[in-house]
């Protein structure tokens, strides 16, 4: 029998990279084990504390193959399980959704410093300064630009992709920090928080003990 492949991720409750990795492995429909590493270890700590889009966690080993960083694993997915979706079919739309993961995967960096992920936290009435509100501002473009687009209910058409496991802990994050929100904008985070794979997450984040203190997570 093939031994299942291996994800290593971080915190559910405050891995914004390990859920997006993550994700992308139960869209694709891979079958694999969850190797969490503890909060003491170093690669935890810089997934949290220097909120970097290119760390070591995730990491998925599938027999000799080893790959890290969060859009190389999805491109790896998209060549491994063809026929789940992950990249849109079409080829400007697959050109649109590498360009708004690819935004995802390095910039937005003062929404990740002022809104940092926490699933289990809530902040009812957040203040969000003015360079996090742009980056706020700007994600909202991109979510209403795709719905039109592709006609929703997620960014590229009926079924979820790459792109929306990368604006995944954007909708987890909106709804901590009580971020207003447009209709269309509270539609898609309502379809995304009731896939079954994000659902699993968040319990499973629910769950975790409280091991890392908030104020060292950067605020």
């Amino acid at each position: 029998m093939a031994t299942k492949a291996v994800l290593t991720i971080s915190s559910k409750n405050y891995g914004a990279w390990a859920l997006r990795g993550w994700l992308m492995a139960r869209l694709a429909g891979l079958e694999f084990n969850e190797n969490v590493v503890s909060p003491d270890d170093p690669a935890m700590k810089a997934e949290m504390l220097l909120l970097s889009s290119s760390m070591r966690v995730p990491a998925l080993q599938n027999g000799k193959v080893h790959v890290w960083d969060t859009l190389a694993i999805g491109e790896y997915l998209n060549e491994l399980k063809p026929k789940a979706g992950l990249l849109p079919a079409d080829q400007a739309a697959r050109a649109h959704c590498r360009a708004i993961c690819g935004e995802m995967h390095s910039g937005f960096s003062a929404l990740r410093s002022s809104l940092p992920m926490n699933i289990k936290a809530h902040f009812p009435g957040f203040k969000i300064w003015s360079r996090a509100q742009a980056d706020v501002d700007r994600i909202l473009e991109i979510w209403t630009e795709c719905l039109q687009a592709y006609g929703g209910p997620y960014l590229f058409g009926d079924k979820p992709c790459i792109a929306d496991a990368m604006y995944a802990p954007v909708v987890t994050r909106f709804l901590t920090y009580d971020v207003p929100l447009p209709p269309a904008c509270v539609d898609y985070c309502k379809q995304m928080m009731a896939l079954p794979a994000l659902k699993e997450w968040i319990a499973e984040a629910r769950k975790e003990p409280d091991e890392i203190d908030e104020l060292d997570a950067e605020f």
